[in-house]
């Protein structure tokens, strides 16, 4: 069986090329994107503080911290993973809507108010798969620039990176707001009773509750 195939798609990502990606395909992504963490979010939503960044250039938004070195007046990346984007939830959506973005990247998933702004913005989510972060740092062409260094340090600053086939990640979330993980959790539970009886195991079972430690101690 052969390598699967891997769509390279272009940033900016306008809404009809985000609609031709289905969902569970493999892609990697060319173009400049942005990083940001919590307080990207959080001083976004809460006090509408963004970096002087075009955000309709500069529209695939990577979830990382990136590990970063300074040589001389040249950064460059030791490893760029992804953290998991579903940590974001709570302002994912406003992000996604504030800024208007078509392409999401990170790890795991989001939820259903963020796979929302995506379908309003024709946006889509892109997890990673595959590689590890510093494979990925291979792919970045440039770092362009950096904004709020010196306020929040590397972990949380914004960077600004060119990117050339960076990726794998798979359609994780498409513009019509279908989340690959939800499905494939529908499709378990469907698969469920009949799994339980080639095992032999009674459709009323139920697995072990668990005390805390700290529960336990008090009892």
């Amino acid at each position: 069986m052969g390598a699967p195939k891997i769509t390279n798609i272009q940033l900016p990502l306008s809404a009809k090329e985000a609609a031709k990606l289905k969902l569970g395909e493999i892609v990697s992504v060319s173009g400049k994107i942005f990083t940001g963490r919590s307080l990207f979010h959080i001083r976004a939503i809460e006090k509408n503080i963004l970096p002087p960044v075009d955000f309709s250039a500069v529209n695939g938004f990577f979830h990382v911290g990136p590990v970063m070195r300074q040589e001389n007046d040249e950064w460059k990346i030791v490893s760029i993973e992804p953290t998991s984007s579903i940590r974001f939830e709570r302002y994912g959506g406003d992000v996604i809507k504030k800024l208007n973005l078509r392409a999401v990247m990170g790890k795991t998933t989001m939820g259903a108010k963020s796979a929302t702004a995506l379908k309003e913005t024709g946006g889509v989510y892109l997890s990673k798969i595959g590689v590890c972060g510093n494979q990925l740092a291979e792919h970045v062409k440039r770092v362009e620039s950096v904004y709020f260094l010196e306020e929040l340090g590397k972990t949380e600053a914004c960077w600004i990176f060119e990117v050339d086939c960076f990726g794998p990640f798979f359609v994780g979330i498409d513009s019509n707001g279908r989340n690959y993980f939800e499905e494939l959790n529908d499709k378990a539970r469907e698969n469920i009773s009949g799994i339980y009886k080639d095992l032999g195991i009674p459709a009323d079972y139920k697995l072990a509750s668990v005390s805390p430690p700290c529960a336990r101690s008090a009892n």
